[in-house]
């Protein structure tokens, strides 16, 4: 990590394409974020119903997400700490990728995305790329996964959890 003074930092947990699953393992790897992010794919309400009992969820939709849902919005925009976060899905911009997000999000110091579920930390243009993986139903041989991101006096870095099960071959 390169986030100084770490047990200090502002921890929020990352989270993307539940499609309407929250596997047990995702209470224990985000135990003690301040706060959820959901990049999209959620499913039925209930899942952000039982996200918000590890810590308060904001999230917005996916491509498979019914239109015009009150509990979810088309991009989060916050400044936590000094870092400038956004969270999208990705959908919008066809197959994602850091460059696309990094033009689509100029301002940003930190973009959140989902869609593809494939987990990627990157840096791209200076800014920090993440993808958490996808934490629902195990698919595309990928192991289902949720993300940290720690921030700490205008810093951010980023941990990926995975959960549980290995890939399939």
């Amino acid at each position: 990590m390169t986030v100084p003074n770490i047990k200090r930092a502002t921890i929020i947990g990352l989270i993307s394409d539940t499609h309407g699953l929250v596997r047990p393992e995702v209470f224990e790897a985000l135990q003690g974020v301040s706060q959820i992010l959901h990049a999209g794919d959620v499913g039925p309400a209930d899942v952000l119903a039982e996200l918000a009992t590890i810590a308060p969820v904001r999230a917005v939709y996916g491509n498979t997400d019914a239109p015009g849902r009150p509990d979810l919005v088309e991009r989060i925009e916050d400044v936590i700490d000094g870092v400038r976060i956004v969270v999208t899905h990705g959908h919008e911009l066809g197959s994602p990728t850091p460059p696309k997000l990094v033009s689509a999000h100029p301002t940003a110091d930190v973009i959140v995305y989902g869609h593809t579920h494939q987990q990627l930390v990157t840096k791209a243009a200076r800014r920090l790329v993440v993808n958490p993986g996808a934490a629902g139903p195990q698919r595309f041989k990928l192991q289902p996964c949720v993300a940290k991101l720690y921030i700490y006096q205008g810093q951010a870095d980023v941990e990926l959890v995975p959960l549980g099960i290995e890939p399939t071959e």
